[in-house]
């Protein structure tokens, strides 16, 4: 039976090379677990930590990761990313050179015969006016384009420096973040019938049942903490891992 993978918020390019290299040797093990039993892999957002597109240079740093989900494609896996706070912008080189998919905001799709709603989980408490307003901001197309024609390392550098300023518009409180989380969750289910709610953003990892006694909430958790969850989706049924 063919399953579904899920992964969120290693965020490849944050920390120091020999973190990046473990995360970069585990998501190779995930991506030749995927290759041999899924159907899809799904990543829910921050999986660079950073992303600029060019017209004609593809940043170095990421061509590991980049190679492994063309890899998965070829071999006829369906590969949808989400964008997060970090990767906000994927551009057109997802889907045109990689054959991937992307998404942005929320997402309600049928995976395992399950009613999924897929959110990062950035920007869904709309009295956040700040993180809005940078949102805005850095995914305007104008501004997009004139980053695009900067000299490459500049202009990533530049993006470097709004990653660590959407770190500084997340909440401090991880664990209230997670609340915010399963609770919007919460309020979703008693308007919409879906059966699981599945997000990263907080890294806080967790699955938990939701007052309607049906639906679950599902965090994907973080790698940047030494540890590597996931989550599969088989015969309908949502399981964390590690690696």
């Amino acid at each position: 039976m063919s399953k579904s993978f899920f992964v969120s918020d290693i965020h490849f390019g944050l920390q120091p090379d020999q973190q990046e290299s473990r995360k970069m040797e585990r998501f190779e093990y995930l991506a030749e677990i995927v290759r041999k039993d899924g159907e899809a892999l799904y990543l829910v957002g921050d999986i660079l930590d950073y992303w600029m597109e060019f017209r004609h240079v593809i940043p170095k740093y990421f061509d590991g990761f980049l190679c492994l989900l063309k890899g998965l494609v070829r071999q006829g896996v369906e590969v949808h990313y989400h964008a997060g706070n970090h990767d906000f912008s994927l551009g057109d080189f997802f889907n045109k050179s990689l054959g991937v998919q992307t998404w942005y905001g929320i997402r309600e799709t049928l995976i395992c015969g399950k009613k999924f709603i897929i959110a990062h989980g950035d920007g869904l408490d709309r009295n956040d006016i700040g993180y809005r307003l940078f949102v805005k901001l850095v995914r305007n197309r104008f501004n997009l384009f004139l980053l695009s024609n900067l000299q490459p390392d500049l202009a990533i550098a530049i993006m470097r420096k709004l990653s660590r300023l959407s770190r500084k518009h997340g909440r401090p409180d991880t664990h209230g973040e997670a609340d915010f989380l399963f609770q919007y969750a919460d309020a979703m289910a008693r308007e919409k019938d879906f059966d699981y709610f599945v997000c990263g953003h907080s890294h806080v990892r967790g699955q938990k049942q939701l007052s309607n006694n049906r639906s679950e909430y599902i965090n994907l958790g973080t790698w940047i903490n030494g540890e590597y969850p996931y989550g599969v989706c088989e015969g309908g049924v949502f399981t964390l891992r590690q690696l």
